[in-house]
């Protein structure tokens, strides 16, 4: 049973989640939180695996409770669930630690993929935040070079693509006809070289380079 806070100023829309939520299989709301702050607090006594978090909130805002979470809390994963596409403080949410991104406007059945898939290690990336990062990318980011990801092996960059597609080790390791302890290792691989932590950061980069479709995540 995979247990969700969920973390959104708004109480309605916190239950209209709820009702979502505890009426799909093998996920529990585990609790309700109306700003980051009483998030942090609940997560002790929740014991959440992933939270469902907004980004703009009073007092301590989501790209702020998202960065204490994954430093106090690694284990548990962060999904955001942004209103806008064009929301600025997206690419903040990457270096803050977020697992994946979602909008608001997504139907009943993207929502319990998203969050069963980030628990099971997938980034999801909707397709309108996608963009949304790569022009924040564009404008704020180093300019683009080809060094980052020349210094990628063929077969590192073939995982880069699934990885950035929302694959698990397990489902890259079958489509690759590898081990899953292999894959990990060129995950690995891939972090050290492109100098990221995780599977939403490479993701980003693989998007910024042209190396995965929009389209196709």
């Amino acid at each position: 049973m995979i247990r969700v806070l969920i973390c959104d100023d708004q109480e309605v829309v916190c239950e209209g989640l709820r009702v979502i939520l505890n009426s799909a299989a093998g996920i529990e709301v585990a609790g309700v939180a109306y700003d980051g702050a009483a998030a942090l607090d609940l997560i002790p006594t929740a014991k959440p695996d992933l939270v469902l978090m907004d980004l703009k909130m009073p007092g301590l805002n989501g790209i702020q409770a998202t960065r204490l979470i994954h430093q106090r809390y690694p284990e548990i994963r962060v999904l955001v669930l942004t209103t806008y596409d064009g929301d600025e403080w997206v690419l903040d949410a990457i270096r803050s630690g977020a697992a994946g991104y979602l909008l608001k406007d997504s139907p009943r059945e993207a929502l319990i993929a998203a969050i069963k898939g980030t628990i099971d290690g997938k980034t999801h990336v909707d397709p309108g935040v996608a963009g949304t990062l790569l022009a924040q990318i564009a404008r704020t980011g180093t300019p683009p070079t080809t060094s980052l990801t020349a210094d990628l092996s063929e077969r590192e960059l073939e995982v880069l693509r699934h990885l950035a597609r929302g694959l698990t080790n397990l489902d890259i390791a079958d489509r690759l006809h590898l081990s899953e302890g292999t894959i990990r290792n060129y995950v690995s691989a891939v972090f050290t070289k492109l100098g990221v932590s995780d599977r939403t950061q490479a993701a980003v980069i693989a998007l910024r380079y042209g190396l995965v479709d929009l389209n196709e995540l």
